[in-house]
């Protein structure tokens, strides 16, 4: 499945979008972070996995996902200035495909860091990666926070009163799109930079 991108890039950086595990890419802080890649005059593709367009709930397995990704970059012929974003499961798949993908940098937003059920941390396969890795977590997110290491070229910004889905409650005193807004622009920021 090829993301579907509004334009052929050329010679501009393009940044292919990877949802959650529950969510498509239309959630606040993916919307927001497409906004404001297109203003900073990349190209955004928005990659729905097979199993959320035939309509079921249960992500397919990871070397499925991974091979989705894979795919879908060679349809785009490769772009020389490329960067993966992703949502939770999303990010999860950007860091394992990252180089293999040819990407310059991957977006992690909400990393799953400790799968439920006591199985052993993430954070070997997000210092895997090989390429640089922003992980931009909520302060609350149940799922943990990855540790920084920069000799790997993993940094890691936390977004105050944030849930793993950038979801905030009323006692933080900021709303859901103020959320999205910080954690997008600083990802924003950070991929246009790399690219």
């Amino acid at each position: 499945m090829v993301p579907d991108l509004p334009e052929r890039a050329g010679d501009r950086p393009v940044v292919v979008l990877l949802h959650g595990a529950g969510s498509g890419t239309d959630t606040p802080v993916l919307t927001r972070l497409a906004e404001l890649l297109v203003a900073g005059g990349a190209v955004v593709g928005r990659l729905e996995m097979p199993y959320r367009v035939a309509g079921r709930r249960a992500p397919d397995r990871p070397a499925r996902l991974d091979a989705v990704l894979l795919a879908a970059v060679g349809a785009l012929g490769s772009p020389p200035r490329l960067a993966l974003a992703g949502a939770s499961m999303g990010s999860r798949v950007a860091v394992r495909t990252a180089r293999a993908a040819g990407a310059r940098g991957v977006l992690a937003l909400g990393f799953p860091l400790h799968p439920p059920g006591g199985r052993p941390s993430r954070q070997d396969e997000l210092a895997d990666a090989g390429v640089p890795v922003l992980v931009v977590q909520g302060e609350r997110d149940p799922f943990g926070r990855p540790e920084p290491d920069q000799a790997r070229g993993v940094e890691v910004h936390v977004v105050a009163g944030a849930d793993h889905s950038f979801r905030t409650r009323r006692s933080d005193g900021r709303s859901v799109a103020e959320v999205a807004d910080e954690a997008a622009s600083l990802g924003a920021r950070w991929l246009l930079g790399l690219l």
